[in-house]
Order: structure tokens, then C-alpha cells, then sequence
């Protein structure tokens, strides 16, 4: 499954790009749809429609709003909370707060943090190779916290939230991350190897905080998985939980460093 997506991501990042803009919609569109379906089982109702068109103009507005782009995904985002108060104003005032409330969460995440990766694509000079260096060195943080986990872990990292984690499958996910991302800045960006390494660390600590915020959102609602698109993974949004939670962080420091 994972080199299945891996495929489809590299084809279209490559080839057209416009194209992989329209599997990082439609991916995160499947995401928003999940945490909308979960919601429901707590009788928190977030109107999907709304929320998908503002993330995908906020998408746009990043990826085609040229050295603009920020502002662009900034004032998109701002109109979308805006329009969604008023769209559920007119529903009535019985639970407007906790509805908007968890209305705003969607449009955050994960619908506004995947229009950093629209900003990574817009680099006029190494636009796909910089989505790539933040997909790959994230990934990295789940490949390696498996591996060392099942092999070495002992030490429960947060027993109440995520009882498999481990601070040894930390230390895993931690060593991959930045050996990935060292590679793939030397490598693709033709830069030092140590910025890589610093923005594997990066990303490891925040992939990590991402996987265990959506834990206590399942935890909450009452939910294991977000969904079950992906065979053996559960939902989209149960991949996508640690590649939101880096996204800025990873953006900042490519865009300061490399």
C-alpha cells in the first residue's frame, strides 16, 4: 500500500503538476471527510461541503498565488472560518459554539496545513523535490519507529494516549528521519548534509506530536481508526496525522535554510 501511494505520488509530482495537486486534494479531501463522519458519532455536525471547498481554494490559492502564496492561503483560510460561522448561523443556536468550534479544527487540520505543501510545490527551481524531501524524511519517522518498536521497544512513551509507543521506536523514527533527510538534501537539493539532518530532527518531533494529537481525538471520540480506505492502515487521516503536524516546520526550514 505504501509503495503503491509512493508511485502515484512521484508520477504526478514529475510529471504534472498540477496533477499531484489534484491527489493532495483529493487525499486530504478523504481526510476531512473522516474527521467529519467522527464527529457525527458524538452529534458534532460540521458541514462537509464548505469545508472541502475552502481547503481546496486554500490549495490553490498557496500553489498559484505565486510569491504571494502565503497570503494567499492565509486570506483564504480567514474567509473560509468566516463564510463557515455564518453558514452555521443560520442553522440555528443550539450547539453553534461546539459545532463551529469543531468546524474551525477541520479547516485547520488538516485542510490548512496541507497548503504548506502547495508552498513547498510553488519553488520555482526545486518545487517537486522539496515535497519530496518532506514526504520521504516524515514517512521515515513511521518506518523506523515501527521497526525499532517491534524490535526493541520496552519503554511506553504515553501509555494513556498510545499504549504501542515506545521511546525506543522514538529513537528508530528519530535515526531514520534525519538519515533520510540528510540523503535526500544532499542528494535532490545539492545542500549541506547537516541541514538535512536538522530538518529530519525536526520533523521526527513534530510527526511524533501529530501522531499522538489524532490519537487523543480518536480517544475522544470514541473511535480506533478514522476510516478504512487504506487496507491495513485505517483511514487517510491515520497516515496523514504526522505529515500535517511537520508541514510548517519542515516548509520554515527549507525555506529559511536550504
Amino acid at each position: 500500500m505504501g509503495a503503491g501511494l509512493g508511485v502515484v505520488i512521484i508520477a504526478s509530482l514529475y510529471l504534472v503538476e498540477w496533477l499531484f495537486l489534484a491527489v493532495l486534494v483529493a487525499a486530504v479531501g478523504i481526510g476531512v471527510t473522516e474527521l467529519v463522519k467522527s464527529f457525527e458519532a458524538r452529534d458534532i455536525t460540521v458541514p462537509t461541503i464548505p469545508v472541502l471547498v475552502g481547503m481546496t481554494a486554500m490549495i490553490c490559492g498557496a500553489y498559484w498565488g505565486g510569491q504571494d502564496g502565503p497570503a494567499w492561503l492565509v486570506g483564504v483560510f480567514a474567509m473560509t472560518v468566516l463564510v463557515l460561522m455564518i453558514w452555521r448561523m443560520f442553522q440555528g443556536t443550539e450547539g453553534y459554539v461546539r459545532d463551529i468550534s469543531a468546524t474551525v479544527l477541520v479547516t485547520v487540520y488538516p485542510s490548512l496545513l496541507a497548503g504548506f505543501v502547495a508552498l513547498l510545490l510553488a519553488n520555482p527551481d526545486q518545487g517537486p523535490d522539496r515535497v519530496v524531501v518532506f514526504i520521504a524524511t516524515t514517512a521515515a519517522s513511521d518506518i523506523g519507529g515501527y521497526f525499532a518498536g517491534i524490535s526493541f521497544g520496552r519503554h511506553k512513551m504515553s501509555p494513556l494516549i498510545s499504549p504501542k509507543k515506545t521511546w525506543e521506536g522514538f529513537a528508530g523514527s528519530a535515526l531514520a528521519c534525519m538519515a533520510v533527510g540528510g540523503w535526500l538534501v544532499a542528494w535532490l537539493l545539492e545542500d549541506a548534509v547537516w541541514k538535512g539532518v536538522l530538518i529530519g530532527a525536526v520533523a521526527v518531533v513534530f510527526a511524533t506530536l501529530g501522531d499522538l494529537v489524532e490519537s487523543v481525538i480518536k480517544r475522544d471520540l470514541g473511535v480506533k481508526d478514522m476510516g478504512s480506505v487504506l487496507p491495513g492502515h485505517g483511514g487517510l487521516m491515520d497516515r496523514l496525522d504526522s505529515l500535517v503536524a511537520a508541514l510548517i516546520p519542515v516548509w520554515a526550514l527549507l525555506t529559511l535554510l536550504v
